[in-house]
């Protein structure tokens, strides 16, 4: 028998993949299947980002005289209605999950001593044991965490109400979504980032998310350091050079995610609680295995599949590597805000462009938001090194062309690219600009030819 512990991204599709193969396998999953992605992550936001959008563009609607008045948000209703799909969501997985051969116990625990292997306190022999438990929101330990209105992306679905003025602790992705969220749902929102909002992320897509969480105050290098209140949330303080106290009835904290594995001991971690896998991810003891979250950054649902498969196919003795390149990430704001980038050298070409109108992005054209396309070519050999979007569809342009860059296709290879018009894209257009600048520059540095009369 072979144990899962963890019925996420991770969990599930290293428990297919072996019982497929033929071996017996029992996934344990003390909550609810589809792990953080389906219940508090990716889906969450995406449902809520959803309700989101369409607030903004009634709004937008409404001041063009298209509609009459901005349509009332129940709350309520969304957070119930997201719940029940959820849960629709869920039997859609525990089906396919027991389909593939699959024997799922739910509400039980499970815990990992080195390579002794317990359920429910009770040891059990395995084959291995692959363990995926993911991670929980982080909860900085400052006074005020444990008042009524403080929430995280877990408990986010207990809020009673929509917040009059919510205070969202972070400067990373999961805040700034979360920002953009609840400003155009109706909340007034305080974003405090302990460093640089989006910190790393280039400069084009970091100036269009500044520019589509207009409304939203953003405090850069203002730490949150107290929550303010005798129950329940009153306010929040920061630090940094311009520290101070603002009011607010809900706190949110997105600082980041910590590996949940207080459940495993006698397995190498790392300083964080994430287990140290190797290549194969197995762990410091042998037919014990780590897959997603549980072993560590950088937290992405795609990547904690891979590393399921991968687990599992050296369970099976094949053996696997795990090794992923060119991996695309997005941020829901109004637009989606894709990129996918390689380490290259300076001097590399860069190209971008505004994105057109197109579905989704037409009614953006008076407020100047059409989004952007941005590419990054080796100058010699015009492979595609690097991709930013900013559109409606940005996500799908940087999923296929990370596929792209992983087979290392050129714009020499893409310029010729048709698209489905109207397409509110602006990536697709630049590949021939780019072709047509590397050729001008080969001709340029190209030296004459040699002939009569020449020396």
């Amino acid at each position: 028998m072979i144990v899962v512990i963890g019925g996420g991204p991770a969990g599930r599709f290293a428990a297919a993949r072996l019982a497929q193969a033929g071996r017996e396998v029992v996934l344990v999953e003390r909550e609810a299947i589809g792990g953080q992605c389906l219940n508090s992550g990716c889906m969450q936001v995406c449902a809520l980002n959803d309700a989101a959008r369409t607030m903004e563009r009634a709004g937008e609607f409404a001041a063009a005289g298209v509609l009459d008045g901005v349509p009332h948000l129940a709350f309520p209703a969304l957070l119930r209605e997201m719940g029940a799909v959820q849960r629709t969501i869920r039997g859609v997985l525990d089906r396919e999950t027991r389909a593939a051969g699959v024997e799922v116990r739910y509400g039980a625990t499970a815990r990992v001593e080195g390579r002794k292997v317990f359920i429910d306190d009770e040891e059990v022999e395995t084959e291995a044991v692959v363990i995926a438990t993911g991670s929980r929101p982080a909860v900085p330990p400052l006074p005020g965490t444990d008042l009524s209105g403080v929430y995280t992306a877990r408990t986010l679905r207990t809020m009673p109400g929509l917040p009059a003025h919510l205070v969202i602790a972070g400067g990373g992705v999961s805040a700034v979504e979360f920002a953009y969220i609840f400003s155009r749902l109706g909340s007034q929102v305080t974003l405090l980032a302990r460093r640089n909002l989006l910190g790393g992320l280039d400069p084009g897509l970091r100036r269009l998310a500044r520019k589509e969480l207009a409304g939203v105050e953003v405090r850069e290098h203002a730490p949150l350091t107290r929550i303010v209140g005798t129950t329940r949330v009153e306010g929040a303080r920061y630090g940094g050079e311009a520290s101070g106290e603002c009011d607010a009835d809900a706190v949110l904290l997105a600082v980041g995610l910590v590996p949940q594995t207080s459940m495993v001991t006698g397995v190498e971690k790392g300083p964080h609680g994430e287990i140290i896998v190797d290549d194969q991810m197995q762990t410091s003891v042998p037919g014990v295995y780590a897959a997603g979250d549980a072993a560590g950054p950088p937290y992405l649902t795609p990547l904690a599949r891979l590393q399921g498969v991968v687990a599992a196919e050296n369970i099976l003795g094949h053996e696997m590597k795990y090794a992923p390149r060119a991996v695309p990430q997005a941020i829901a704001l109004a637009n989606d805000l894709a990129f996918c980038v390689e380490d290259g050298d300076d001097d590399e070409i860069a190209l971008s462009l505004p994105a057109p109108a197109g579905p989704g992005s037409f009614w953006s054209v008076p407020k100047g938001d059409t989004g952007m396309g941005k590419i990054l070519v080796d100058p010699e050999t015009g492979v595609l090194r690097g991709v930013w979007a900013a559109s409606p569809g940005a996500g799908i342009t940087a999923t296929y062309l990370a596929e792209a860059m992983r087979r290392k296709m050129t714009v020499f290879d893409l310029e010729d690219l048709i698209e489905v018009h109207p397409l509110a894209d602006g990536v697709h257009g630049l590949f021939a600009q780019a072709a047509r600048l590397i050729r001008e520059r080969e001709a340029d540095n190209k030296p004459p030819e040699s002939g009569p009369g020449t020396r």
